[in-house]
């Protein structure tokens, strides 16, 4: 009798389970691949741009520097990625129909100082890798850049632009304020 009800209850528990994967097997993923994620805090900050967004699920993998985002459709995963570039990350989509769209307002021509802002510096691991890209920038001088800046200076003679692809290439986001 007791072997009975063990072997129906591990039926149940395996029907709950199958039908949680069947439901699982319609969600959609996107990977965004190459975000500055170097620490601890980078990561709870992913979760903490992402939860905001209802039927979203974010993964932040730190030593595979990416974010896997699953949802039940394309549109919900576009609102995580675009929560994710609001908070200052930046990547490549897996996916074509789910864009990383970061405006980020840089002009052509040079300019001697410029503020950005709602860039993601929560440590001073990512203050060393925003100085490491700002000082390979053709042009650039000085920084203000600081653990948990809202917004930062950057100077010299050099190119909004480049200031920005350039930081985009490294993981990072932001905007010319």
């Amino acid at each position: 009798m007791l072997l009975k009800r063990v072997l129906a209850g591990a039926v149940v528990v395996c029907g709950l389970a199958l039908s949680v994967a069947w439901a699982a097997d319609g969600d959609k993923t996107v990977t965004l691949k190459d975000v500055h994620i170097c620490c601890g805090s980078c990561v709870t900050g992913v979760k903490t741009a992402t939860t905001p967004v209802k039927g979203l699920t974010a993964v932040a993998d730190q030593s595979a520097k990416t974010v896997v985002l699953t949802a039940a459709d394309k549109e919900t995963l576009q609102k995580g990625v675009d929560a994710l570039v609001a908070a200052g990350y930046f990547g490549k989509s897996s996916d074509d129909t789910v864009k990383v769209n970061a405006v980020t307002g840089a002009k052509d021509g040079k300019v001697q100082s410029v503020d950005i802002e709602g860039v993601h510096l929560c440590c001073a691991s990512c203050v060393t890798a925003m100085k490491g890209v700002l000082s390979k920038v053709d042009g650039v001088k000085d920084n203000t850049v600081a653990p948990k800046a809202a917004t930062f200076t950057v100077t010299g003679d050099f190119a909004e632009k480049a200031v920005m692809d350039d930081l985009q290439k490294a993981g990072f986001t932001g905007k010319i304020k």
